[in-house]
């Protein structure tokens, strides 16, 4: 299921939205790499979509204590976050080429997943506070 970007999904701020469009286009290329069974590809969008976390998460962080909001909770399911991706691309590669629909279906639904789950349930909470600044604001 390929995701697309929508407006509901901005939490207020352009760095953060602009980040979560980048993971978004990321966590398809992993997805779909997964369902091509394309592990050299796969190894590639993953290693681009653990960049491209690893930035969003510092970057969430950086506005989190510019407008003092406690995020060390949100911190803690980030590491988890990365440790169980970096899992998943392990366990995969571990049955070599051998994928069947049902592995393929179950990574790209967990992926699909998270992104969404990441964005609606968790930096959903820092949008009543980020409407109180510029849209553009990036800590300094």
């Amino acid at each position: 299921m390929k995701l697309a970007w929508a407006e509901y999904l901005s939490v207020g701020n352009d760095l953060i939205d602009g980040d979560h469009k980048k993971l978004i286009v990321a966590v398809n290329n992993v997805a779909q790499a997964i369902e091509a069974r394309d592990r050299a590809a796969l190894s590639k969008a993953y290693k681009l979509l653990n960049v491209l976390m690893s930035l969003h998460f510092i970057n969430e962080e950086k506005i989190a204590k510019a407008v003092n909001i406690h995020f060390e909770e949100n911190n803690l399911h980030h590491l988890q976050l990365m440790d169980e991706i970096k899992y998943m691309i392990l366990k995969l590669d571990n049955l070599q080429s051998f994928w069947s629909d049902n592995v393929v279906k179950m990574y790209s639904r967990f992926l699909s997943d998270w992104i969404i789950e990441h964005i609606v349930e968790d930096d959903m909470k820092m949008k009543p506070v980020l409407e109180n600044y510029p849209y553009d604001m990036i800590p300094g």
